[in-house]
């Protein structure tokens, strides 16, 4: 089949041991990110098969109207940038593994990297250095002060047990069955929403982005952190209210903030309000971007093409495409 990949900045899913999997398929891979329709639609007009990386393109109904050949998309995790409607009335079928069952180390990682790098203020002490510079600031100690976890999933959990580690009681707030796991797990559950952020010294969010969450995090949210607190976001950008966090920054509450996400990914504005706060840690969307991480990552989507291309679609977001999907016309 005609594989191609998108998005693959540095080339390195031929590195990879799974991508093995792929031998016997035509397989093309872009290094480069393209968002023009048009462009798009010219280097995919003969794939079979698009594997995605994450949410990296946009995958829209203008597109895939001109891709005629595309059969499959492979991809892992949640899928809110893919136009799942438009690919079930095109006979395009979606297969993505959301993982539920396998561990989530990766995106946890960065998460308390980031909250050290923030908490200690490692990157400005670095900048300092660099400038010829010594000491620029006093940062805080993580041990005593309250990790507050707004969801409570894989990677919350995973972030929990660093916490706890680092001798930092724990906070939970999250939909009831998350909740009651939190609390089976020895973790206090706060009262509700105001009362986590409230009591943060760190609030770090878990939450998958779903129209339901969307905006879940309000300004108002924010102006109960305290001036000493550190509002952490690896999830996604949009569970965030639009501006607030920019906003709450210039406020003074919370004091600081440390992302992996934004509202337009790849962000390449240096101008962006967010990156010329002095209080803020960023990074470009590296929660899930190791090597360890993608073999477990691109083992799953390429078992995907490996089984449609046998004839037996697996972990299909669209079932009811199955009764009238497109089939090769080789």
């Amino acid at each position: 089949m005609r594989v191609a990949i998108l998005d693959d900045y540095f080339d390195t899913l031929r590195s990879l041991d799974c991508f093995a999997m792929l031998d016997g398929h035509e397989v093309t891979v872009w290094n480069d990110h393209v968002d023009d329709v048009g462009e798009l639609a010219e280097r995919l007009a003969d794939t079979e098969v698009l594997v995605l990386i994450r949410e990296r393109t946009r995958i829209t109904a203008d597109l895939l109207e001109r891709l005629p050949q595309l059969l499959l998309i492979s991809q892992r995790s949640v899928f809110p940038h893919i136009d799942v409607d438009a690919c079930t009335r095109l006979g395009i079928v979606v297969s993505s593994d959301l993982h539920a069952g396998s561990p989530s180390v990766s995106t946890a990682e960065l998460t308390w990297g980031l909250v050290l790098a923030a908490m200690r203020r490692i990157p400005q002490q670095m900048t300092s250095l660099r400038s010829g510079h010594w000491q620029e600031s006093v940062g805080h100690t993580l041990a005593g002060r309250t990790l507050g976890l707004f969801g409570y999933g894989r990677i919350a959990e995973v972030v929990s047990g660093y916490g706890r580690a680092f001798g930092m009681p724990v906070l939970v707030w999250a939909r009831p069955e998350s909740r009651a796991r939190a609390s089976a797990a020895g973790l206090e559950v706060a009262l509700g929403k105001q009362e986590l952020f409230e009591r943060s010294d760190v609030l770090s969010v878990h939450l998958r982005l779903v129209a339901e969450t969307r905006g879940i995090v309000t300004a108002d949210d924010l102006a109960r952190m305290q001036s000493t607190s550190l509002f952490v976001n690896t999830s996604r950008a949009g569970l965030v209210e639009s501006g607030a966090l920019v906003d709450a920054l210039r406020r003074g509450r919370p004091g600081m903030a440390a992302v992996d996400v934004f509202d337009d990914e790849p962000l390449l504005d240096a101008d962006d309000p967010l990156l010329q706060l002095d209080n803020v840690v960023c990074t470009p969307h590296i929660g899930y971007v190791t090597r360890d991480e993608w073999e477990l990552q691109f083992r799953d989507i390429f078992d995907q093409v490996v089984r449609f291309a046998g004839g037996v679609p697996a972990n299909v977001v669209n079932p009811d495409v199955l009764d009238h999907r497109r089939m090769s016309t080789d």
